[in-house]
């Protein structure tokens, strides 16, 4: 078994700091409602979307900084999904390895859905929850995968409100996300809309935002529509809308600030750092200070 399970993917600020150590001075020094000259928003932005291309693999973000090419990084990216794979099959424990790669493999067309919520059925056709939650909890205790449990109710205390039936599963790192997806890299790049932006957006912010809080970021929905992510602050809730490009709509969420009013709500997209009314818009690549800057 190539322990390949216990490299963590570098966060953006890490990723940062290693590939443009100027510009992470001037990341790392951004303080709460600090206006972002536009130079400076447009370079971590780009740096922004070369994350998303590259990720934050250690063997990834060393081949960028020695070579600069993308189609480098796209090898190496397939290697690593391979030798995951390889791994997953040489598993001999308890869980049944054939399991374990159906469920990795179906992440990207399980995000693909309008509705993300993790389906057994779209694991395997027939497929139910007693035979792929081994596989899948053994997937989260590797690192391999973040799960995301929606909640009934966005109220202190989160964890009490889990629907533990009902949950996320996104891939720990946004570069192999990319590249299992297939999306061209010229597409971020362009700064096209492309079908996949959605998730692989939701992929990046809870990346960063895990670890920050106490309680593991959460996510709402019901029949009226849904929050993307939920999080905790001491007593406190925090409604999170994430956006792939600068579009703004977002009914629950308005619905849900407008109607109870929460002392903070944030918005992750590619605009600038403001305040919109009650709601904060941070651009994405603030979401690793989220904690810092509320």
């Amino acid at each position: 078994m190539v322990n390949l399970l216990d490299v963590a993917p570098l966060t953006f600020d890490e990723f940062l700091e290693a590939v443009d150590p100027s510009l992470f001075l001037f990341y790392d020094g951004i303080y709460r409602e600090q206006p972002i000259e536009e130079i400076f928003h447009r370079r971590l932005l780009e740096a922004y979307n070369n994350y998303l291309i590259i990720g934050g693999m250690p063997e990834c973000v060393a081949s960028w900084i020695k070579y600069k090419d993308p189609a480098r990084i796209s090898r190496i990216q397939r290697e690593l999904v391979e030798v995951y794979e390889n791994d997953f099959s040489k598993h001999n424990g308890k869980v049944n390895s054939g399991r374990i790669l159906m469920v990795f493999r179906s992440i990207v067309s399980q995000l693909a859905k309008a509705n993300e919520k993790f389906m057994y059925g779209a694991v395997r056709e027939g497929g139910r929850a007693r035979d792929f939650e081994e596989a899948i909890e053994w997937l989260v205790s590797a690192g391999m995968l973040n799960r995301v449990y929606n909640v009934s109710k966005m109220e202190h205390p989160l964890a009490a409100f889990d629907k533990l039936d009902q949950f996320k599963l996104f891939l720990f790192d946004t570069g192999l996300l990319k590249h299992m997806a297939g999306i061209d890299n010229s597409a971020i790049l362009l700064k096209n809309d492309y079908q996949f932006k959605g998730p692989l957006t939701e992929n990046f912010v809870l990346q960063q935002l895990k670890g920050q809080f106490e309680v593991e970021p959460c996510y709402f929905s019901d029949k009226n529509g849904e929050i993307d992510f939920v999080l905790q602050y001491h007593t406190t809730i925090i409604p999170v809308e994430v956006k792939g490009g600068e579009d703004k709509s977002a009914p629950s969420f308005k619905r849900y600030v407008s109607s109870r009013q929460p002392e903070y709500a944030l918005r992750f997209s590619k605009r600038g750092y403001r305040k919109d009314g009650s709601v904060t818009n941070l651009p994405l690549y603030l979401a690793g200070k989220t904690k810092k800057l509320l």
